[in-house]
């Protein structure tokens, strides 16, 4: 039931990989709407969650929070080093390809993690499952509508781009699959989360809204990030 359940998620991320490459026109709404969506499943549904699952304190602090703001550094840290790596091989130091491939590949990870997300909650019981799969599959359109536009974002080629859309829709149905054969203790899947977000709050708030507003600082790319917040918020409701 949990891996018939992922191809939904399966279905859900290559549709928001397609709409993402359907409004090329409008690149300011799609990066407004992206960093939307991530700030939204960050702060409303993968901290929550990190916290709950991981929420035993290291010297007064959630250790959830720890590697939250570790994954942060870790992003900055990435994005610095492969930077100034380009440069001092004479390149500018613009958008480094690295950088997108590194963020999806770290998007292909998430999804993973909502496959054995889903399989683990069909575990404890048909309800646990439903409710996780719902918050998975909807929130997996933005899973793979960021999934392309950061590959594409830091300059990489087309078919990059839809290869690592395809690895992050088969992500969820592989890591369904796998509970068949472990399960995952939930203090790690917490750490995990907690460590993920904040490398995502870290490409949204740095790279991908200041990117959206750079040359087009109008209403409508706010609004589009307010809508990405709002439909998270809708999504995590839902579910619970």
């Amino acid at each position: 039931m949990a891996v018939f359940v992922a191809l939904g998620a399966f279905l859900m991320t290559l549709f928001g990989g397609w709409v993402a490459q359907r409004v090329t026109d409008r690149r300011h709404l799609v990066l407004g709407l992206a960093g939307g969506l991530m700030l939204g499943v960050v702060g409303l549904e993968l901290l929550p969650e990190a916290l709950e699952a991981a929420g035993t304190e290291v010297f007064g602090v959630p250790r959830a929070l720890l590697l939250f703001v570790g994954g942060f550094l870790v992003a900055h840290l990435v994005e610095r080093l492969l930077a100034v790596r380009r440069a001092a091989h004479g390149a500018s130091e613009g958008r480094v390809p690295q950088v997108g491939l590194t963020a999806a590949g770290a998007m292909v990870g998430h999804s993973l993690m909502d496959g054995i997300a889903i399989g683990a909650a069909f575990q404890v019981g048909e309800g646990m499952g439903t409710t996780v799969a719902l918050a998975v599959v909807t929130h997996d359109f933005a899973d793979g509508f960021n999934t392309y536009t950061l590959t594409s974002l830091y300059g990489n080629a087309r078919r990059k781009a839809l290869a690592m859309l395809f690895a992050d829709a088969v992500a969820p149905v592989a890591g369904a699959a796998s509970t068949l054969l472990f399960t995952l203790p939930e203090e790690l899947l917490g750490g995990y989360l907690g460590f993920f977000g904040g490398a995502l709050l870290y490409l949204a708030a740095a790279e991908i809204l200041p990117e959206a507003h750079h040359a087009h600082p109008a209403r409508s790319t706010l609004l589009c990030t307010v809508t990405g917040v709002a439909f998270i918020w809708l999504v995590v409701g839902i579910a619970h």
